[in-house]
Order: structure tokens, then sequence, then C-alpha cells
């Protein structure tokens, strides 16, 4: 259940991000495929990391749904909250999906432009916990006295 209200909640986030388009026709040209008269607005989009979470943007993306609303949009993945909060801040991306600790941290540096987060995306991390063995009866208090390492490149190592 939990899993479809997530679902449902990014695509709607999705749908919010795509704006307004004032034609009914379903091509962004007004209706004429061939007509060329209406320009596409070419918005950035960088993403922190390719993640499961986004689904809903993907197929968004690929069924065409941002282009038939006027959107002309260039997905970038950042491969990180801090080169995602430079791509946004130097203007090579107009939208980057990140955390909030790259906009505290820009703004807690002095930062005269910062930005602010406006929507949360997800309730979480999106982190999963990976064995090399398989353990059906596990527990979160199986990993006391373990050490679990972070995913990624500079990522938080936990100790337990």
């Amino acid at each position: 259940m939990k899993k479809r209200i997530l679902t449902f909640l990014l695509a709607a986030s999705m749908i919010l991000l795509t704006g307004c388009h004032s034609s009914n026709n379903s091509t962004p040209t007004g209706g004429n495929p061939d007509s060329s008269k209406e320009e596409l607005t070419k918005l950035t989009l960088n993403e922190v990391a390719h993640s499961i979470f986004y689904a809903p943007m993907y197929v968004a993306i690929e069924k065409d749904y941002f282009r038939q609303e006027g959107i002309e949009l260039e997905l970038v993945t950042g491969f990180g909250a801090d080169k995602t909060m430079t791509a946004v801040l130097s203007g090579e991306a107009d939208i980057g999906f990140m955390g909030s600790e790259a906009s505290i941290y820009t703004y807690n540096e002095g930062a005269s432009d910062f930005v602010v987060n406006f929507a949360q995306l997800t309730q979480r991390a999106g982190n999963f916990l990976v064995a090399r063995e398989e353990m059906p009866d596990f527990e979160w208090t199986d990993l006391k006295g373990s050490t679990v390492l972070g995913g990624r490149k500079g990522g938080v190592h936990i100790l337990m």
C-alpha cells in the first residue's frame, strides 16, 4: 500500500512540474504537428542519481508527456548533491532533484542567491540493504555489531 501511495505522489509531483499549457491539443505546437510557430520551453533537470523513486518521471519522459505540455526536458544526472547544486547555482540546470542538505550548506556558507527547496518527492533516502547471502528471517537487530558500508563514493559509513 505504501508503494502505491509513493508512486501516486511521485506521479502527481511530476505532473505538477509540467506546468500548465493553454492549448487543449495534444501536440506542443497547437494541434498541427508540422507547425513550428510555438517554441518549446527548454528546461534542464539535474537529478542527484538515477532512482526507482523517479520512475514516474522516466515514464513521462519516454511517453513524451513533457513535450506535449510544451516542455523540452533535458535530464542530466549529477552523481552527487554537491554537483547537482553546482549545476543549479551556475545556471547549468534549471531544476535540481536532491536532498535539502546541499541547500543548507550553501545557505550556511552565506550564499546571497541561495536555492530554496520547494517540494519533497520522497519520504525516504532510497537506500537499500543488500546481503551476500539470503537471510529469510532478517531482523534489523541482526546488524548489531556489524559494519554497514555506504553504497556510493562519499556515502556515510554506518557502524552499528
